[in-house]
């Protein structure tokens, strides 16, 4: 691309890219590579979702190189690679990228590819929270609760699931529905488990239905019949 500058004496004058532009059309190039592999990703073709997001991290943009981890994560047109992947969560991690910095979290949470370590795993969720990833809220409840961090109070759970509420998280209402359910408080956990229907999808839809298995009062049996209606939609979209 040229620009094409204010004439001078009357001669047509010519401007290479400069530095800023070159960014730009980078980072614009890297936009429709991404969204393209998205697109891809969305209609089942993994091996051209995979090729694009291998593209696109040839620039070294921190999303591309999380979303190529993610690739070798799940096995999206590749082999899985846990290894692999972490090695692309750790580096788009050091750039600043909340999404890696929770997706290597989740592996060292699980052991895979990497050394199982909570403490590891806790501190990526606390900083993916803090570059704005919902989500690491609702997995610090459950860190907690989970008693993997033995130095920090089990009860403190219940505020990293209210932090997941106040960001949106709909995995954060279901929990916190569970701990409303615990203590009798039954409107409440109505209030929250609508939340979790609202803002939730496939995996949230099964989880609630599992979660009241067996609960008899029938303002929650109308929740699971919602709750498996939208599962099936859901599956009907895929």
């Amino acid at each position: 691309m040229v620009r094409i500058m204010k004439p001078a004496l009357g001669v047509d004058t010519l401007d290479k890219d400069s530095p800023e532009d070159k960014a730009c059309h980078s980072v614009s190039t890297v936009n429709v590579q991404l969204m393209l592999g998205q697109i891809y990703l969305n209609n089942g073709k993994f091996s051209d979702a995979f090729s694009m997001f291998e593209v696109a991290a040839r620039s070294g943009d921190p999303r591309a190189l999380n979303m190529l981890g993610r690739a070798y994560e799940r096995g999206w047109g590749v082999a899985c690679n846990a290894s692999v992947a972490a090695m692309y969560f750790s580096h788009a991690a050091s750039m600043g990228e909340g999404w890696a910095m929770f997706n290597l979290a989740d592996l060292y949470l699980a052991g895979k590819g990497v050394k199982k370590d909570p403490q590891k795993a806790y501190n990526l969720y606390v900083m993916s929270a803090q570059h704005g990833v919902s989500k690491a809220f609702n997995m610090l409840g459950l860190i907690i609760e989970d008693g993997l961090i033995p130095e920090i109070d089990r009860r403190k759970s219940i505020a990293f699931f209210r932090a997941a509420i106040n960001s949106g998280d709909c995995w954060g209402y279901l929990n916190m529905a569970r701990y409303h359910l615990l203590y009798g408080e039954k409107e409440a956990a109505l209030n929250c488990l609508e939340g979790a229907l609202d803002l939730g999808f496939r995996d949230v839809f099964l989880a609630i239905e599992q979660f009241l298995c067996g609960v008899t009062d029938a303002r929650f049996c109308k929740i699971v019949e919602r709750a498996k209606e939208r599962f099936f939609h859901s599956c009907e979209n895929v």
